[in-house]
């Protein structure tokens, strides 16, 4: 695993090459205005911002604006990824924060841990394949192959079970902590209860608790159909 590759860069350009990698997990393109709204920033600081991180090599743009990250600024965002998920792992698993605290605190942290201390604490931690939300951990063992599809597609009636909780939706704190809540994680089988799309929501039933999400954001949660 490349560590050393984030030396040199300033916390505001990892903090975008890693939005960026997020962003990409879900499969959709990452555009500047999705990137904004994913980070919080206005749309003209972001526009800058992606002005500077192309001219440095660390990002591409393409067709309809979309953006992609060279080879270079790839293994940035995949130290980053790194860091961030194995501190979100030691802040859930030792030190037993919820997920929003743990979220916000390894953002906090992942920029000022060294590869010596990110390497023990892989190995304090049994070297995990993810962190807590189920999204995978980069130079880790790969986790069991599933076939995963958005919640937002799951039917009516159908029993699933959560994949993970994208870093989208870790980004949206009121989301994060309603699905800590109502105990909303990796592992937990879901059976659909409903599916009302003039409503735009979904509802499903685990352990003799409910919820409903809209289907924005269930779109957020990645699910698979468990084996018989």
């Amino acid at each position: 695993m490349p560590q050393a590759t984030a030396k040199g860069t300033t916390a505001s350009v990892q903090d975008y090459l890693a939005a960026i990698y997020d962003l990409q997990s879900s499969g959709k393109p990452v555009i500047g205005a999705r990137l904004a709204k994913h980070m919080g920033i206005s749309a003209p600081a972001v526009t800058e911002a992606i002005h500077r991180i192309v001219r440095s090599g660390y990002v591409r743009v393409g067709r309809g604006k979309e953006l992609s990250l060279t080879p270079k600024g790839h293994q940035i965002a995949e130290v980053m990824a790194r860091r961030h998920r194995l501190l979100e792992r030691w802040l859930t698993d030792t030190l037993g924060l919820n997920w929003t605290d743990a979220h916000e605190e390894a953002h906090r942290l992942e920029h000022a841990i060294s590869p010596r201390v990110e390497d023990r604490l892989a190995e304090l931690l049994g070297m995990p394949s993810t962190c807590p939300h189920g999204n995978p951990i980069p130079g880790m063992a790969s986790p069991t192959r599933v076939e995963p599809f958005p919640l937002a597609q799951a039917k009516e009636g159908t029993t699933v079970v959560v994949e993970r909780i994208t870093e989208e939706a870790e980004a949206d704190k009121k989301l994060l902590e309603h699905l800590w809540k109502h105990d909303v994680r990796p592992g937990r089988r879901l059976r659909i209860t409903e599916v009302a799309l003039p409503a735009e929501t979904i509802t499903a039933a685990s352990d003799g608790q409910t919820i409903t999400l809209g289907l924005r954001a269930a779109a957020k949660i990645w699910v698979y159909v468990p084996t018989p």
